[in-house]
């Protein structure tokens, strides 16, 4: 039997390493005799350590992202600085003073001694024709009301982001857990071909066969934890925490859409979307620009108080005059300015219907994948996943009896293991796309926690 030695000596570090991963009982003699014992224990002990984190709650994590968040903010420090514009622009224009001197005659310093000699003090303030500040407020205010409610927007976002990577991590430690649990059918499956390879029943290629499915799990799981790893990392970022923090496991958290129809959370969107808001600020806003440019054609004005110092025998001066500016090139300048005014209210009102119709799709595009998630979840959990893995039993038995091929008993096997990985591919989607539907609408009725 030297080729059953060999087979043996070739699979046997593997057989030690998935039986040491998975924490299955080592129920070969190759396993017995293995001698590489510091790696496993190794591994033991780091996956003991990320399991005894802290486990991760969804609702704890949002709001420490909405606290710590850096982009978050960052905007709201923006926001502040859009809101100390207003008073600004609701100012006068700083007032100006100024002085000077005016001598007579070149050859001495003539004050109090020749008429036209003089210091010269002046104050003036320009008053812009009433209505304009007020409007330069409201401008301002409209702007700073819009960024507000983008800000909203934005937490929003950073709060389906979080969601969003919590179920990616949720579905990669599922994923993990249906390997810990289907080995052990694997592993029947290889001592099935070992029994059958020994008593002369089959060639050693279904043993081969065998192993090499089992093995490749350990392929998908050290690519799972390498996932595990990447949205860790973005997750850690998206909180605010210092980068080499450590996070747990998810705690299994999930929300059902109770909605029979998109209509109604179509509705809720247009209703209570923060971007819909956004848009009627920029719509006022633009409307009070209008207004503001059809201000121009009407003139500022600026007064300036002037003394002027003189000594001696001479009386001092005073004087108090009033500039007008005078729109004489109104054609080109005020009249270009309402129109520029009025394409900028048309855009903003077309910016608006254009966000309607792309919340609107963007509802109804998530509303559908939280259906045909949560249809094909059925269809897995009530039919696919239990009778693939009666037929797998089926298939099992009767290879062990020498009445089905191994391929046919292992193609059952893997597809056990795929129904089950779609399943949980498929919860996944589904709180994706019902979180998305909140970052659009909101918390509403529509939404509620899967208990």
């Amino acid at each position: 039997m030297p080729n059953k030695g060999a087979c043996i000596k070739i699979f046997g570090p593997l057989l030690v390493l998935s039986a040491v991963v998975f924490s299955t009982a080592p129920g070969t003699a190759t396993a017995a005799n293995a001698t590489p014992v510091k790696t496993p224990v190794k591994t033991i002990v780091t996956f003991q350590k990320r399991a005894a984190s802290p486990p991760l709650v969804l609702d704890g994590l949002i709001n420490e992202a909405l606290a710590r968040n850096p982009q978050l903010a960052a905007y709201g420090f923006l926001v502040s600085a859009r809101e100390h514009k207003v008073p600004q622009a609701r100012s006068l224009p700083d007032p100006v003073f100024s002085f000077g001197y005016q001598n007579e005659g070149w050859d001495r310093y003539s004050w109090g001694e020749r008429q036209m000699a003089q210091w010269m003090f002046a104050a003036s303030q320009k008053f812009p024709y009433p209505g304009k500040l007020r409007l330069k407020g409201e401008i301002a205010e409209d702007d700073a009301r819009s960024m507000g409610e983008s800000y909203e927007d934005l937490r929003l976002r950073v709060a389906r982001q979080v969601k969003d990577l919590y179920y990616d991590l949720l579905l990669y430690y599922k994923d993990l857990d249906i390997i810990g649990q289907r080995f052990d059918l694997f592993t029947q499956m290889e001592k099935a071909a070992l029994a059958r390879y020994s008593s002369g029943l089959a060639p050693q290629e279904e043993v081969i066969l065998a192993q090499t499915e089992k093995y490749t799990l350990l392929e998908k799981k050290e690519e799972i934890r390498q996932k595990i790893t990447a949205a860790d990392a973005e997750l850690i970022s998206v909180l605010g925490r210092p980068s080499g923090s450590r996070l747990g496991r998810p705690v299994e958290t999930g929300y059902l859409l109770n909605a029979s129809a998109a209509a109604p959370l179509v509705g809720a969107a247009i209703s209570n979307s923060p971007q819909i808001r956004a848009g009627q600020r920029l719509i006022e806003e633009a409307g009070a620009g209008v207004r503001l440019a059809k201000k121009q054609y009407y003139p500022d004005f600026t007064v300036t108080g002037a003394v002027d110092k003189k000594a001696g025998a001479y009386m001092d001066d005073w004087s108090l005059v009033t500039a007008v500016n005078v729109p004489l090139y109104y054609k080109t300048k005020q009249r270009q300015g309402v129109m520029e005014a009025k394409a900028l209210l048309e855009k903003a009102q077309a910016d608006l219907e254009a966000r309607k119709l792309s919340l609107s799709s963007d509802v109804e595009g998530f509303y559908s994948v939280a259906q045909s998630a949560g249809n094909l979840m059925d269809l897995y959990r009530k039919g696919l996943i239990p009778k693939t893995y009666q037929d797998f039993e089926a298939a099992l038995a009767g290879y062990v009896a020498g009445n089905v091929p191994a391929l046919t008993a292992i193609d059952r096997l893997k597809s056990l293991l795929n129904y089950e990985f779609d399943y949980w591919q498929q919860f996944t989607k589904r709180q994706k796309a019902i979180a998305g539907i909140e970052a659009i609408t909101g918390r509403t009725p529509y939404i509620t926690e899967d208990h």
